[in-house]
């Protein structure tokens, strides 16, 4: 007689969760089997935090039901989450900087019978759990000193002390370096070989091809779909999370590039930029990467007059300029995309309006008053053609998707008719159907002769959106690839971690 079958390691079914004016959960499904990494997609919006969320105990929900191993869960507190043995770690984590990867991993689990803690037991219990992982960290080392990559493992150590079997991680590897990232992967095989169940939520599609097993994907708050991976081709997969086809991950683009409008000529600061050269011409979009910490943002920094440099030029127009400060380089036409869009880019309490504004209130300025109906004018215009999903032009910047967000940032920048934009990570922490909308707008940039430096650490991306490619590492440029329609990761890779004494 066969043995009847193991129920699910986690379902969930028919749930639904509305807050006031939004219906953001609709009767979705989702099924976690033990030692399987099912990956969670959708665009910015699509319900995904609320369903983990959900999960986690953090909100409860409207309509449906969760069962753990065929028993009904009552999840209605982040505790109850956890003695579930379901472990979420956030894209934000969880740690404390001042603590150490031991106390961190145990910090709420420290026995209370006790007027002390057993610290040498916590820290062989925790080289125990990193081995499990299979990497070495020491338990003792605080984690504010400890990489991005290493703070991950201690997430995932935090779980696994609290016999986690289900592992929820959002955008884990968004700040990660190429290598890291490898090495998170392997650590998910690991996970995932000891029967833990692993619902794995990115953008990133390489990582996907790479580690899921099966994929669900939802979209405006529904379940669209869930496929075994090995079945699911990756243009199907984005045209089931956007609802339309994409003709390809990245649009077409045919440079014409012109005159030279930006000359980098041997800018330096400390060890972090040396002797930078480059040229950036009209219409041209120039990628710019390298591993984290290359000096990549640092160049850009100096080029906006946001740091000192301590010596080179740089020419706009075959003019020298000497910004010594984003005012001066604004004053020029020159402006900055930054990396971190929320606290660099925008004020995440005022409204998108006024982000708008910031640095256009001279144009909406009349006897010393601001002019809000005309600022309101110029957004709208930007509202309508990029296009800009907000609910009002009072909305706080901080309630709007990553994408919207960024495409704040850009109006502001429009609205300053720049010539030359520097995008400084433009897609990260983006859906893909919002990729394909700033790709669209970088494009169109270019068509209007801007000149456009793009950096990034994705290399599907450079290499989809590069007109030439630069590559640093160690502060300086290491390689120039004009041939990019043959040019590989690997070659991208190559230079980027190509020693000095080699480069010179």
């Amino acid at each position: 007689m066969a043995e009847p079958a193991q129920p699910p390691l986690l379902q969930m079914r028919g749930i639904s969760k509305a807050f006031p004016g939004v219906q953001a959960l609709s009767e979705v499904d989702l099924t976690l089997h033990a030692g399987e990494v099912l990956a969670l997609l959708g665009e910015n919006g699509a319900g995904k935090s609320t369903l983990i969320k959900i999960l986690g105990g953090a909100h409860p929900h409207d309509e449906g039901a969760i069962e753990i191993e065929g028993h009904q869960a009552l999840l209605n507190n982040p505790l109850n989450s956890q003695a579930a043995g379901i472990g979420i770690i956030y894209q934000e984590f969880n740690l404390v900087a001042g603590l150490t990867a031991r106390e961190n991993i145990f910090l709420g689990q420290e026995p209370s019978r006790v007027c002390f803690i057993p610290r040498s037991q916590e820290e062989e219990q925790a080289r125990a759990l990193f081995a499990r992982i299979g990497v070495e960290i020491d338990p003792n080392a605080l984690c504010g000193e400890l990489t991005v990559a290493q703070q991950q493992v201690v997430e995932i150590a935090k779980a696994l002390s609290q016999e986690a079997r289900i592992i929820v991680m959002d955008e884990p590897t968004a700040a990660l370096t190429p290598r890291e990232v490898e090495g998170l992967l392997k650590v998910i095989g690991e996970l995932r070989a000891q029967g833990i169940g692993i619902i794995y939520i990115s953008h990133r599609l390489d990582e996907i091809d790479e580690i899921a097993d099966r994929v669900t994907i939802l979209r405006d708050g529904s379940h669209v779909a869930t496929r075994d991976k090995s079945k699911l081709q990756r243009d199907e997969m984005i045209e089931l999370m956007v609802g339309r086809s994409l003709e390809k991950e990245f649009p077409f683009h045919e440079c014409q590039p012109g005159n030279v409008r930006l000359a980098v000529k041997n800018l330096s600061r400390s060890s972090k930029v040396r002797n930078v050269s480059f040229e950036l011409r009209a219409g041209e979009i120039v990628g710019l990467t390298g591993l984290v910490g290359a000096g990549r943002t640092e160049t850009a920094r100096l080029i906006f007059g946001a740091d000192k440099k301590e010596s080179g030029t740089v020419e706009l127009d075959g003019k020298p300029i000497g910004a010594t400060s984003p005012r001066d380089a604004i004053n020029c036409g020159i402006c900055l995309l930054t990396e971190d869009r929320k606290s660099q880019g925008l004020v995440l309490g005022q409204t998108v309006q006024e982000n708008f504004g910031l640095p256009n209130l001279k144009q909406f300025t009349q006897t010393g008053l601001i002019d809000r109906a005309k600022e309101s004018d110029a957004f709208a215009k930007f509202v309508n053609q990029i296009p800009i999903k907000v609910t009002s032009h009072k909305q706080p910047a901080r309630t709007l998707s990553g994408g919207n967000q960024q495409k704040v940032v850009l109006a502001k920048w429009l609205q300053r008719n720049a010539e030359v934009i520097i995008f400084d990570e433009p897609t990260r922490g983006i859906d893909v159907g919002a990729k394909y909308e700033i790709y669209q707008l970088i494009h169109q940039l270019a068509d209007e002769g801007k000149a456009i430096l793009m950096i990034s650490s994705e290399l599907p991306e450079i290499l989809g959106m590069s007109d030439r490619i630069l590559v640093m590492n160690e502060g300086r440029i290491t390689g120039e690839i004009t041939d990019v329609s043959s040019a590989t990761q690997e070659e991208i890779m190559k230079l980027a971690t190509q020693r000095e004494e080699i480069a010179a």
